[in-house]
């Protein structure tokens, strides 16, 4: 696909999800250069099963650019268990008033997430290899960030005791989910609770495609109101198993 294509089927994309932040020809060719990067890269490494252009579109970058509306002007974020780069890269391309920590657990996919960002020249990613529950308890992190993104990367207790222990008293952790979001939200209502934070909102959000019907998405903002006790987060194993 040529890049006069990609732009056509993404403005299309965009007319149909308000919500989106604007899509200028010069972010549209950034996020054209990064699918063909993320795909020639996927084919020596497992990024992304979603492989046709429209599909990435929509899917990963109209998807991963709908909490920006969440987050504000000159925030610090920190995007837990980003993967591919998701929503960290579309985010960094959209907001460039943000500064945006990637964390993951899989070393390889922070070095892609690292080089993708250096091909964009995105200055405004930064990227960590580690485990949430671990760099959570470091002091450096904890409770320095404005915003903690998650894309439905574990069920909502859990997500909450990862990510509410890296956000500031006064900040937010909004979580990206999928058509199940609202029950999560309200199973994790003990688990925001005890980490200091209160539930804000769990609105419905449509994923629009240009011609079928449109995917539930959940976006789940909860803010940060006191500080997290210290047992939290505790070890993987025991947030897994025992869910707050």
């Amino acid at each position: 696909m040529n890049f006069t294509e990609f732009y056509n089927i993404a403005l299309e994309i965009w007319s149909k999800n308000a919500s989106l932040p604007d899509l200028s020809e010069e972010k549209a060719q950034k996020l054209y250069a990064l699918t063909n990067y993320m795909l020639e890269v996927n084919k020596s490494m497992n990024l992304t099963a979603i492989k046709d252009e429209e599909s990435i579109i929509l899917k990963h970058y109209a998807d991963s650019l709908a909490v920006s509306a969440y987050i504000p002007s000159g925030a610090s974020v920190i995007d837990v268990g980003c993967g591919a780069g998701f929503p960290t890269l579309p985010l960094a391309i959209f907001r460039p008033d943000i500064s945006i920590t990637a964390l993951d657990s899989t070393a390889k996919r922070i070095e892609y997430v690292k080089q993708a960002a250096r091909l964009l020249v995105l200055n405004n990613v930064s990227a960590i290899s580690e485990r949430a529950e671990i760099l959570a308890n470091n002091p450096s992190y904890r409770e320095s960030f404005d915003v903690a993104t998650a894309r439905a990367v574990a069920a909502m207790p859990i997500l909450v005791e990862l990510c509410l222990p890296f956000v500031k008293v006064g900040g937010s952790f909004v979580a990206m989910k999928a058509a199940k979001g609202d029950d999560e939200a309200r199973i994790s209502a003990n688990a925001i609770a005890k980490c200091g934070g209160k539930l804000m909102s769990a609105n419905e959000q449509p994923l629009y495609s240009r011609n079928s019907e449109p995917e539930k998405r959940m976006l789940i903002s909860i803010a940060k109101e006191a500080k997290t006790p210290k047992e939290f987060p505790r070890h993987y194993s025991k947030i897994s198993k025992k869910p707050l």
